[in-house]
């Protein structure tokens, strides 16, 4: 029976994925194979030896040690993509609303309950709220993964321009994208944009990526879309930038108290994917992913080892984590065991590395394995 602690509440469509003679949902338990999770944050998680994987129900993964789950044996794996058309809706909303200040104008209309002629007043007063239209402006997008690649698509249909950057934008991926024009800097991005929508991963290269040094290479006037993470923008280099005109308008959907009460930042309280279809197509993902990952060994999706499948046969596995890239070292010493290599892969991603081996027969001592230099955990299936 695989035991599975679930960190969130996850949606069942996605429990339910996991056969109920095999797998146990628990909320709590000591030794759990694998993990669930959504916003949970397990940094300061003691990670139990038995733990094999973790997958988070979402596409940001900030809330896991990867480091701390790589070195342990513990793949994590996120759902890129299962959450993409609700933030894409959101950041349509939060374009319009970052041009024509419906959100500013809703908040001065409230103020006027309880007044006489609030027709009178309301014709008085709205041209206080005159925003410019989105046709024919240019949105650049920065990061054209799952997410901004629908965004492309959005705003090229709503009659916009649209340039990009993406330094890992693969030609399979490009092709498939609207007319948008690809630019290989930020600053030139900023430059040539009327609205910029952020779509990056928050890392040690991201983080406050956008200050107020970068932001001043913007057109002036330019509104700022944050749909990805808060601390990829610098809060006290927005603040000046706003002053200034620099920046005219910013849209966050992670708020903290230093953006609350700013005339002209818009926040929202994550919403980004908080729909019913996102959530449930998130956990699908995620129980599926470590259904396979547990059974096969197969990975899809991982955020700190290399994603790697090799289709089954029936044949048992012995699946290796390991720190360095020893395929070679680790079927020898897997034939040096009595074992019968029927078939293999291995890939690598950083400093980490994977490898399935398919052998006839029962698998024997793997003690052997496990000496191998940079090996981090060894399984048989």
């Amino acid at each position: 029976m695989y035991k599975i602690l679930a960190l969130n509440k996850i949606s069942s469509i996605g429990t339910d994925c996991l056969p109920k003679d095999q797998y146990e949902i628990l909320s709590e338990e000591a030794n759990p194979v694998g993990i669930l999770l959504r916003s949970y944050d397990m940094h300061e998680m003691e990670l139990p030896d038995s733990l094999l994987a973790a997958a988070r129900a979402g596409a940001g993964v900030n809330n896991v040690p990867l480091d701390k789950c790589a070195d342990k044996g513990v793949v994590v794996f996120n759902t890129p993509g299962a959450n993409a058309n609700a933030v894409k809706e959101l950041v349509i909303w939060g374009l319009l609303s970052a041009s024509r200040k419906v959100v500013q104008g809703i908040k001065w209309a409230e103020t006027l309950k309880g007044k006489d002629d609030v027709e009178k007043l309301v014709e008085k007063g709205k041209g206080d709220y005159v925003g410019p239209e989105i046709l024919g402006k240019t949105i650049g997008i920065i990061g054209l993964g799952a997410i901004g690649a629908l965004v492309a698509h959005a705003a090229t249909a709503l009659g916009m321009k649209v340039v990009g950057y993406d330094p890992f934008l693969s030609p399979e991926a490009a092709a498939k994208l609207p007319e948008v024009k690809i630019i290989n800097d930020i600053p030139a991005v900023l430059a040539e944009s009327d609205y910029v929508s952020l779509h990056l991963p928050l890392n040690k290269e991201t983080k406050y990526l956008f200050n107020e040094e970068m932001l001043n290479n913007a057109k002036d006037g330019l509104k700022v879309l944050n749909f990805a993470r808060g601390e990829l923008v610098c809060n006290t280099g927005i603040k000046k930038c706003l002053e200034s005109g620099k920046v005219s308008c910013y849209v966050i959907d992670f708020p903290n108290g230093e953006v609350l009460d700013h005339e002209n930042i818009i926040a929202i309280p994550h919403l980004g994917a908080s729909t019913p279809e996102s959530e449930e197509n998130c956990a699908y993902m995620a129980a599926n992913q470590l259904k396979e990952y547990l059974e096969n060994g197969n990975i899809i999706n991982s955020v700190n080892y290399p994603n790697c499948e090799l289709p089954c046969t029936g044949n048992k596995r012995i699946c290796v984590l390991s720190k360095k890239a020893c395929p070679d070292a680790l079927k020898a010493a897997i034939t040096d065991a009595g074992h019968t290599v029927t078939g293999s892969i291995a890939k690598e991603r950083g400093a980490y590395a994977y490898a399935i081996f398919e052998v006839d027969g029962d698998v024997k001592d793997l003690s052997a394995v496990e000496k191998v230099e940079g090996v981090v955990k060894v399984r048989a299936i």
